[in-house]
């Protein structure tokens, strides 16, 4: 029986974190913007936006500056 004493006490400390939680985040504004959201997908992407560019440029400006360019000197 003591056991269930335990779980309710830690049941009820979870809850109340969690709505501490979501006080915090009302508070903090996470719940204001309830337009953008819905219509993200509707916008183009910027150009450069492409993950594939992304990942490219970013394997480029990753490698040693020896090792971009080698000539036969």
């Amino acid at each position: 029986m003591s056991v269930m004493y335990l779980l309710i006490a830690f049941s009820l400390l979870l809850a109340t974190g969690f709505l501490l939680a979501f006080i915090w985040a009302m508070r903090d504004g996470q719940y204001e913007d309830k337009y953008t959201p819905s219509v993200r997908i509707l916008f183009d992407d910027e150009p450069g936006q492409d993950k594939n560019v992304q990942s490219e440029t970013h394997q480029k400006k990753s490698q040693h500056p020896s090792k971009k360019h080698k000539h036969g000197n």
